[in-house]
């Protein structure tokens, strides 16, 4: 028998309950660690993102520096130095972001104690769009190198799509260590893959093979022999995209073993070293083998064709890099989740955010984001290049605010060597908000302008959510001690359409809760449903429950609204009195046996809990398989 209350008590809690359970990210002492990260799995299962970016990072650099010619070209590896050395700053901040911030929740934990609550709200909306792109990108950057491979299946791409997020969300509901045991083997071949390629390169005069770019239009201009600080920082803010996801291990540091926090920082660092190392042996390579961005065929496809020759190994590359772009979406579904937790605990999301599952597994984020990606891969229709622009904007805005929090953070602790660490993080603050403001200012026109407005909007919606938590809080006293408990008179209302054991059942139960019981049947003007309701009033003296029978008619076909109205004169007419609606209702034994049923107990309940403050009870008669 389940009881509700007709209104809502608060957004987001289970009726009839009163403050919704403590759900942070601390885990319980209980919780199974075999159901938590190791370092490794963490690579897997948060690093994706950041691994798939050299696919496409060192292109983006290539196709801006392509403007200016061969010349441009030639400075490919000093801009992949000067991203290397940013995601060195970025892996040391957040590497003490996940010592001073063990629960999670990265840029967002850090603002919100040292920036402010606004501050630390535009981290979070930042956050959640870039999460929510990058599933988007990820899945349809995959399924373009496959529809690459076979072009027959191009018309079919955003059903594809689909097919992969499902596959992605379907893991991950199934928890996040399950999700780094599916994704560990892609990861390492890709990763060795790359490496591979990398070793193999330079111990070449000259590339292999250039069967892969044969008869593809150059897109390399002619006759540029400068080439200017802005194109620089376009190219600089274009490979930047290779950064996103560096800093979803410090949003997620509580889905590590303990000891949590070293765990993070391993993975945080492996993930660096092995970004750095690959992006710089790329951009390496393509200074050696003197690539140029052809249409259609991805530098990434160059290099394994320079590398290793148009044979097998070029066919695992590419279908590593297809495996690992279509699977980056993971990345989101190990941190956004948990960084909902944390606003949902906060009282800036819905509370069923903060629950967990069986296997630590945060479902209503995990589906949440799985609809709003998969609405975002329908409206672009597959297309990697629709969401492009608004990539990475978001992630940006999250590190630089990250970066000043935690300036902030050691001048207000100082511990040993503060002052450098704070100089760390200030040039990182410096460097990641020159990224945010040239990426925003090239990309603003191609779709950026969306991400500068919707940030606000989130930031608006965060605010509306806490303020009805807080008056919903406000109005139920939350954390007073109430007046003591003291005992009403109880009427018990219990809708009845005719004589059965469930009718029985149900005033049995009705007379055990209250002190005066009143059972209720709708009548209707028709001639059959009058003759319905003379059987039920013979019946009803006939068989005398000692309960009496109320009719109230109705002129239309409608159940809920008349005895939704009648409650509502109840108490109305008792207002000291607690009105029960006591709802019988079969419960069949087979699951597709359901669907026989009439579903009046839920129209009843409906109006009700809509009109009315009454309690309702839900009465469910088991209908057994051997029943008689």
């Amino acid at each position: 028998m389940a009881i509700h209350r007709g209104k809502t008590t608060a957004a987001g809690q289970a009726p009839g309950t009163e403050e919704p359970p403590d759900t942070g990210v601390r885990t319980p002492p209980e919780a199974p660690d075999r159901h938590r990260l190791t370092a490794l799995q963490g690579l897997a299962a948060l690093s994706l993102d950041a691994m798939a970016s050299v696919a496409y990072g060192p292109e983006s650099i290539v196709l801006v520096l392509a403007a200016a010619g061969a010349y441009g070209l030639g400075f490919t590896l000093p801009v992949t130095l000067a991203i290397a050395a940013l995601l060195a700053v970025l892996v040391a901040s957040y590497r003490q972001v996940i010592a001073a911030f063990p629960d999670g929740g990265g840029s967002y934990a850090v603002a919100k104690k040292h920036l402010g609550r606004r501050t630390s709200l535009v981290a979070a909306a930042s956050l959640i769009l870039d999460y929510v792109l990058n599933v988007a990108v990820s899945v349809t950057a995959g399924v373009a190198a496959l529809t690459s491979a076979f072009p027959e299946l191009y018309g079919d791409r955003v059903w594809i799509c689909l097919g992969v997020l499902v596959l992605v969300t379907a893991v991950n509901l199934r928890g996040i260590v399950e999700s780094a045991k599916a994704f560990l083997v892609p990861t390492a071949v890709f990763v060795g893959s790359i490496l591979a390629m990398v070793v193999v390169g330079l111990f070449r005069d000259g590339p292999v093979s250039t069967a892969s770019a044969a008869g593809h239009a150059s897109a390399l201009r002619e006759g540029a022999t400068t080439v200017g600080a802005l194109l620089l920082l376009k190219a600089f803010a274009a490979g930047c995209s290779a950064l996103t996801g560096v800093e979803a291990v410090a949003n997620a540091v509580p889905s590590f073993r303990a000891p949590a926090a070293r765990r993070a920082q391993r993975t945080e660092v492996a993930l660096g070293a092995l970004l750095g190392v690959m992006l710089i042996g790329l951009s390496v390579l393509i200074g050696r083998f003197h690539l140029q961005p052809v249409e259609g065929v991805t530098v990434l496809a160059q290099l394994a064709d320079a590398s290793f020759g148009h044979n097998a190994a070029f066919y695992v590359v590419q279908f590593a890099t297809m495996v690992l772009l279509a699977l980056a979406a993971n990345t989101s579904f190990g941190g956004l989740p948990v960084l909902m937790s944390l606003l949902a605990r906060d009282n800036y999301l819905p509370h069923v955010f903060a629950l967990k599952a069986d296997r630590q597994v945060h479902r209503h984020g995990v589906v949440w984001l799985a609809l709003v990606s998969g609405a975002l891969l329908v409206f672009s229709g597959g297309d990697t290049n629709t969401l492009v622009p608004l990539f990475a904007i978001g992630v940006f805005v999250g590190f630089t605010i990250c970066q000043v929090g935690m300036v902030r953070h050691w001048n207000g602790e100082r511990p040993n060597g503060w002052q450098a660490k704070a100089a760390l993080n200030g040039f990182g603050a410096l460097l990641t908000a020159v990224s945010a403001l040239v990426v925003t200012a090239t990309k603003f026109a191609e779709g950026a302008w969306l991400i500068v407005l919707a940030l606000p909007l989130i930031v608006l919606a965060f605010e509306s959510i806490h303020r009805a938590y807080a008056q919903i809080g406000e109005r139920l006293e939350l954390g007073r001690i109430p007046q003591p408990p003291q005992r009403s008179r109880s009427l018990v209302v219990v809708p009845v359409s005719g004589l059965s054991r469930l009718t029985c059942q149900a005033l049995t139960a009705a007379s055990s809760l209250g002190d005066e019981v009143l059972a209720l049947t709708v009548t209707h003007s028709g001639p059959e449903d009058r003759q319905a309701a003379e059987a039920l009033r013979r019946d009803w003296e006939l068989w005398k429950p000692g309960v009496e029978l109320i009719e109230v008619s109705s002129d239309t076909r409608s159940l809920g609204r008349p005895v939704s109205a009648y409650v509502r004169e109840l108490t109305q007419a008792h207002p000291d009195a607690q009105v029960t609606v006591l709802i019988p209702e079969t419960e069949p034994a087979r699951l597709w046996q359901r669907m026989l049923q009439n579903q009046r107990g839920s129209v009843v309940a409906h109006a009700v809990r809509r009109d009315t403050d009454a309690v309702i009870c839900r009465l469910r008669f088991r209908v057994t398989s051997d029943a008689r």
